[in-house]
């Protein structure tokens, strides 16, 4: 009886160490602080780099930016290219439809750029 108890003991402190792990640390798991469209950023491998992505189309907006352009704007659009469909396959679309952005040499997709700019927007300032 006494080797089960500590046996039990072991492998629910390794649960523990395993559930700590992966809550509070970026482990296994990247975390995030919540914002209003993490409905929307769920579709994001790596927020911190479409961040860097978004901040580089930002920058490179023509004087004064697009007013229509908000992060409200931005998640509304986004759900509504998304809901029921898969990244992938709505970035696809976005190439054979010609629906392209395209920043210093690089061709996005409409989509991901706008995923990339939201994360931007989102992004708690550092």
């Amino acid at each position: 009886m006494r080797r089960r108890v500590v046996i039990a003991g072991v492998v629910a402190a390794g649960a523990a160490v395993a559930g700590g792990l992966y809550r509070f640390t970026d482990l296994f798991v990247k975390h995030y602080a919540p914002t209003p469209y993490d409905d929307v950023l769920v579709a994001l491998q790596d927020r911190e780099q479409a961040a860097k992505v978004g901040k580089a189309l930002v920058t490179n907006l023509p004087h004064g930016g697009y007013p229509g352009l908000s992060a409200e704007n931005i998640a509304k659009e986004l759900r509504r290219r998304l809901t029921g469909h898969d990244l992938r396959d709505v970035a696809l679309a976005d190439v054979a439809a010609g629906k392209t952005v395209e920043m210093d040499g690089w061709v996005l997709p409409l989509t991901v750029a706008l995923l990339s700019t939201l994360a931007f927007r989102a992004l708690p300032p550092v």
